[in-house]
């Protein structure tokens, strides 16, 4: 197949596979939580992350557990997470306890960075109650919560990390959702906000108070401070945040910050220089749909789908809302394209979470996949099309600026309905292409391995280390030209919904048989460039 830029597929018949390997590879984790989630806090969990924890150079699996009101209120013990570590022959083995993340609390999300700048990547876990900061040491965790200052003890779920200083270190943004108390729950079903399509079911969240968001400045020395306020981010209007990314709007080398609210308009805040930030959503074009109408907005990710050298975001949301994606013009501003990627019609019925851009073919041009499944189990049969677990989607991109639903054709196990929540997106097995890990409530995760392989392009995988910069390098923005194309990417701490996924920047080639140049902006504002790259490697750069 001969990649042509900006051309388009004839036919929409795919040598993308995925298959589910999830107990092949000894994962045996169940998300527990209450089967009637009668509350919205037994709804919102499911965060999973892919990450290198004890630096053998293998993606391990970490993934959160629920909850539910009724066994908080009788001080039960909470279900344990699961830390799946990769033993590098497509087996994992089960560490948590050992490594001391078995308990984070009430948990919902998870992001991972290295905040101390020592080499070991860190965990930040976001709860019902107080959020968990986890320092690693060697691959063993310590709860420096208090010491650091972060457990932030509102109803958190999203988090991302993000230098937006400049100054070396990685600050942490979270994103929260309502105000929830065990000690004053609302009637389940009594209501005008407790009723879906004429079926009881949960309070929330319009009708319960917003929560407020959190930006903590990393000090440098193991603390942070709190400066919502003075940053101007602190989501004085109460939105209800869920999933966060930061990523540069405007291509100026500072972090700029996403936030998706649930039922209110999303957040666009813009870095001005100054430990500042201007918020930009409605002038920008993101805040709500091409009707002007706020979402319920989840997840969250960033690409280039259409190669013109811009960033765009997809932003899934809840049934009867497409998940949108906003492309961004030249201006600098963004539209509502959804419905001309003809990507709208089949997400209309379902609820949208986790969700990625990645080239799941090599064919150069970025794919998506999103994780679906409905927060009210009363829904179930209640009236035609009323489905609770749900299908995952996925589309080919057509390089047209359209995408084929090839959902029932790249594996049986996308057609299987699930409560799915977060996803977090990774080559754990070494091949080259990238594969998923869905936290699924109510039962078992999902872990997808593409078997794509090499059906269809050639690969370069990226792995950027900073000295000056952040150790994790994020906020790095990336240009590759291969095969006469361009792919502009960056480096993310935290997206899809409150997960995280592998730090590797992966990049489908086609039939390039060398890489003509790597352009890498490094967030402390340094430039460096290399020439004719060797394919299918994973790349290795630190910046001396």
């Amino acid at each position: 197949m001969t990649l042509i830029v900006g051309a388009s597929f004839q036919k929409t018949s795919s040598p993308i596979k995925f298959a589910d390997v999830t107990k092949a590879a000894g994962i045996n984790f169940v998300n527990a939580s209450s089967a009637e989630k009668k509350y919205i806090v037994e709804s919102m969990g499911g965060g999973v992350a892919m990450f290198d924890f004890d630096g053998d150079g293998r993606l391990d699996i970490y993934l959160l557990n629920s909850y539910s009101v009724e066994a908080a209120l009788a001080k039960k013990p909470r279900p344990a997470a699961a830390l799946y570590r990769n033993l590098g022959n497509g087996k994992f083995e089960e560490v948590a306890a050992k490594v001391g993340l078995a308990d984070p609390g009430w948990a919902m999300g998870v992001s991972i960075a290295d905040f101390d700048n020592d080499g070991d990547d860190d965990l930040y876990v976001t709860c019902f109650g107080a959020n968990k900061l986890y320092r690693n040491s060697g691959g063993k965790f310590e709860d420096v919560t208090a010491k650091a200052g972060v457990g932030d003890a509102r109803f958190s779920t999203g988090s991302a990390w993000g230098d937006y200083d400049r100054d070396g270190d990685l600050d942490l943004f979270v994103a929260n959702y309502v105000e929830f108390s065990l000690d004053k729950l609302p009637q389940f079903g009594k209501g005008e906000t407790c009723r879906f399509r004429n079926v009881e079911v949960q309070c929330g969240p319009r009708g319960l108070p917003g929560a407020g968001d959190m930006l903590y400045r990393n000090n440098g020395d193991g603390t942070f401070t709190d400066v919502s306020k003075q940053a101007k981010v602190e989501d004085s209007a109460g939105h209800y945040g869920l999933g966060v990314v930061w990523t540069d709007f405007d291509d100026d080398g500072w972090p700029d910050i996403f936030v998706a609210n649930d039922a209110t308009p999303n957040y666009a805040y813009r870095n001005n220089h100054d430990g500042t930030f201007t918020e930009m959503g409605l002038m920008l074009g993101v805040a709500v749909d091409e009707n002007g109408v706020e979402q319920g907005s989840m997840g969250i990710s960033v690409a280039d789908y259409d190669r013109d050298g811009r960033l765009d975001l997809v932003v899934t949301n809840f049934a009867e809302q497409y998940n949108t994606i906003y492309r961004k013009n030249a201006d600098g501003t963004f539209s509502d394209v959804t419905r001309s990627t003809k990507t709208a019609e089949a997400a209309l019925p379902l609820v949208g979470w986790g969700v990625k851009f990645f080239d799941a073919d090599h064919d150069g041009w970025p794919d998506l996949l999103v994780a679906n499944g409905h927060v009210y189990p009363q829904i179930e049969g209640a009236f035609s099309g009323g489905q609770y677990p749900q299908r995952k989607l996925f589309y080919r991109n057509l390089r047209n600026g359209t995408f084929a639903d090839l959902s029932n054709e790249v594996g049986e196990a996308l057609t299987v309905r699930r409560a799915s929540r977060g996803a977090a997106f990774g080559d754990y097995d070494e091949d080259g292409d990238v594969d998923v890990i869905v936290n699924e409530l109510d039962g078992e995760p999902m872990l997808l391995r593409n078997e794509t392989g090499s059906k269809s392009g050639n690969w370069l995988s990226l792995k950027l280390v900073g000295t000056k910069s952040n150790r994790n390098a994020v906020g790095a923005r990336v240009a590759v030209k291969a095969g006469g194309l361009t792919q502009v990417d960056e480096v993310r701490a935290g997206d899809s919904y409150i997960s995280h996924s592998d730090w590797r920047l992966h990049f489908g080639l086609g039939e390039a048989k060398v890489v003509d140049e790597i352009s890498i902006r490094w967030p402390s504002g340094k430039t460096e460039k290399r020439s004719k790259v060797a394919v299918n490697q994973v790349l290795k750069i630190a910046k001396k």
